[in-house]
């Protein structure tokens, strides 16, 4: 299975989608690793089996074993992440200096890839989990790092396609 598999899995009214997965899949704006690295973590965020699998077969043929690890370390402590700073900015002033308390060395080693590579993967990953304070730090972190707006934005199309196509595929796998 594959990225290809998954647009075949598509209906006529998720052809938008079909044709995004097509054209992101083929970009040159971001390194190999940074995009497949994208893909890999934005599946893991959409939380949908069916397409993690398929986008999963696909990205390894591109990453490292390293990489890999380090695109579903993105996903997952940004998964932390997202809930905790996301409330933390719900509930207000009252706890804008409350320690996190929460462990996430991750990031600060990146797993052992290019920091602006992990950045750039937790900040898809956060804009698919909608919180805004964790995509504007990530956005600043990989900006300063040298990364183009061009090259951001192609990693937030890379979610939005991949949390498109989730919910197409759950839906079909809902109602057939």
């Amino acid at each position: 299975m594959t990225i290809a598999t998954l647009r075949d899995s598509l209906p006529e009214w998720a052809k938008d989608l079909s044709l995004n997965l097509s054209t992101l899949t083929r970009s040159s704006t971001l390194t190999e690793q940074q995009q497949w690295g994208t893909f890999l973590a934005c599946a893991a965020a959409t939380r949908n089996e069916s397409v993690l699998v398929q986008v999963a077969e696909e990205a390894k043929q591109h990453l490292s074993e390293q990489a890999v690890s380090a695109a579903l370390g993105a996903a997952t402590i940004m998964g932390m992440n997202n809930v905790a700073y996301r409330t933390r900015h719900f509930l207000g002033d009252a706890y804008t200096n409350e320690r996190m308390g929460l462990r996430m060395n991750i990031i600060a080693n990146s797993a052992g890839v290019e920091k602006v590579d992990f950045e750039l993967w937790a900040l898809a990953v956060s804009s698919i989990n909608g919180c805004q304070d964790c995509v504007a730090s990530h956005e600043a972190t990989v900006r300063q790092a040298g990364l183009s707006t061009e090259q951001v934005w192609e990693a937030v199309r890379i979610a939005a396609t991949l949390q498109g196509t989730a919910q197409a595929v759950a839906v079909v796998e809902t109602l057939g």
